[in-house]
């Protein structure tokens, strides 16, 4: 069996999945799991999100940020 080079298997939006209709600042469980080690948001293609996932993820990260539930970065 040969497998074709560059094919690799599409990765579903985990909030698809688990029917959520808007991602909340304060589940940090699910946000830490889309945040680098450095701190930074992970892409689209690299998480699997949908667009419309990707932009309430974004937004949450930057609201959990501000009230210091998340860190900016880490030394």
């Amino acid at each position: 069996m040969v497998r074709e080079r560059g094919k690799k298997k599409r990765r579903v939006c985990t909030f698809c999945v688990d029917k959520v209709e808007h991602v909340d600042y304060k589940e940090l469980g699910k946000l830490r799991k889309f945040i680098t080690e450095r701190g930074k948001i992970l892409p689209r293609r690299i998480s699997g999100n949908c667009a419309q996932h990707q932009r309430q993820l974004t937004v949450a990260i930057k609201r959990a940020r501000q009230l210091a539930l998340l860190p900016y970065s880490s030394d």
